[in-house]
């Protein structure tokens, strides 16, 4: 028997599209085995000083995999993950190549080193894209000028301190969408919830007034906590939308294929194959939300029991862990981690 994660209601999550049980069972049945292993890359956000420092030393497929993605970019991504500055590492435009080339890095080394290939992928919003890369979807030069291009967009769509985001903590999903529906009161005053990250913690984004209005109506409603995030942009919202058409216009350049594995995509929670669907569904994601507890959802109902977050920082083992406590999700950012979770998976699947 699969292990099933209740999943949200498709009326309950604003961009969410219900997955029936059925339907998943026929896919995990097609697509995979019980015991399998799913790949999961972090966001914005996972970036620090020194990332990747400790894993560099004796592998040079790191410091190369850094080395083409800078050509493609012009920017020398490497100083950037070590020295920084904070402040420039931050910007969006420059934290999405660099998060990209992480995971990548990381998935590249994995492979190297005879490690267990997944079953299926996700990623956390710019994530997905190096899921896709991943999953043989999308070309990893290709990738790295796309995001890019995707951070400067979304960092140029709305006017600097035009928008906001907060994460509520502590409040249902249900109770969190209605005040985002009674503060939005007209086309100039507008939040919704967009990262639906684990039970208890979501990402409101909007108009920074309307962010702030809905932080005091949500804190009255019981929230634990609201932290307001450190972006001046109201991601994956339709106020993005102009960075969407940017990206709709330069994946007309570029060649896709179908994935080797599933990808659950975040606007969804589904799995998907097919380059034309994928495709869609990388532009949509720019202002749709986060559906990310479903998505591990999706790929617990699969047969995921091993989980690998492939990335700088440990956000998504932390989020697996609010999800399903049951999960062993392994973090490989240092040596000591990574050879662990090779020794361990592989042993899983001698079983």
């Amino acid at each position: 028997m699969l292990r099933v994660l209740p999943q949200p209601e498709s009326s309950s999550e604003p961009g969410g599209i219900g997955v029936s049980e059925i339907e998943l069972k026929q896919q995990s049945t097609s697509l995979m085995k019980r015991d399998s292993i799913g790949f999961v890359f972090p966001g914005q956000g996972s970036q620090y000083l020194g990332m990747l420092s400790a894993m560099s030393g004796g592998e040079s497929i790191i410091r190369d995999t850094f080395a083409e993605a800078s050509e493609e970019v012009a920017l020398d991504l490497w100083s950037l993950a070590q020295e920084g500055p904070a402040e420039s590492q931050s910007l969006t435009a420059n934290t999405q190549p660099l998060i990209l080339t992480a995971s990548v890095a990381l998935y590249r080394l994995w492979l190297q080193r005879g490690g267990q290939r997944p079953h299926v992928v996700a990623g956390h919003s710019l994530g997905e894209f190096s899921a896709l890369v991943a999953a043989q979807a999308l070309a990893f030069t290709d990738a790295v000028k796309l995001v890019r291009l995707r951070g400067q967009a979304m960092q140029e769509a709305v006017p600097v301190g035009a928008g906001a985001m907060a994460a509520v903590l502590g409040l249902d999903d249900e109770i969190i969408n209605a005040v985002c529906v009674e503060v939005s009161v007209d086309s100039a005053t507008q939040v919704l919830a967009v990262n639906f990250n684990s039970p208890g913690q979501v990402v409101i984004a909007g108009h920074a007034g309307a962010v702030q209005a809905a932080s005091v109506a949500l804190k009255a409603a019981g929230a634990k906590r609201i932290l307001p995030l450190p972006v001046s942009a109201p991601f994956h919202t339709p106020l993005m939308q102009p960075a969407a058409e940017i990206l709709h216009a330069a994946l007309a350049d570029v060649t896709m294929a179908d994935a080797q594995v599933p990808v659950i995509s975040n606007v969804d929670a589904r799995p998907n194959t097919d380059r034309g669907t994928i495709t869609q569904l990388m532009v949509q994601q720019v202002v749709a939300p986060v559906q990310w507890t479903s998505c591990v959802g999706t790929m617990i109902e699969m047969g995921c029991t091993d989980f690998v977050e492939c990335g700088p920082g440990t956000v998504l083992a932390g989020l697996l862990r609010r999800i399903d406590r049951s999960q062993t999700c392994y973090c490989i950012e240092n040596p000591e981690a990574f050879s662990d979770a090779l020794n361990e998976l592989a042993e899983v699947n001698q079983v």
